[in-house]
């Protein structure tokens, strides 16, 4: 069991869901199928070639 952390795109909200077991992929309080998964808050750093 994956909790992964998703917000919703139409109420902002933070939504954990399971996809593993979730049986649809939906924002619990407003129903919008549109979640996104954000992005840390720290910036990753490449080392150029």
């Amino acid at each position: 069991m994956v909790k992964a952390i998703y917000r919703c795109a139409k109420c902002g909200r933070e939504v954990e869901l399971d996809l593993a077991t979730a049986r649809e992929v939906r924002c619990p309080y407003c129903g919008s199928k549109i979640l996104y998964k954000p992005r840390p808050k720290v910036a990753r750093r490449v080392k150029a070639i």
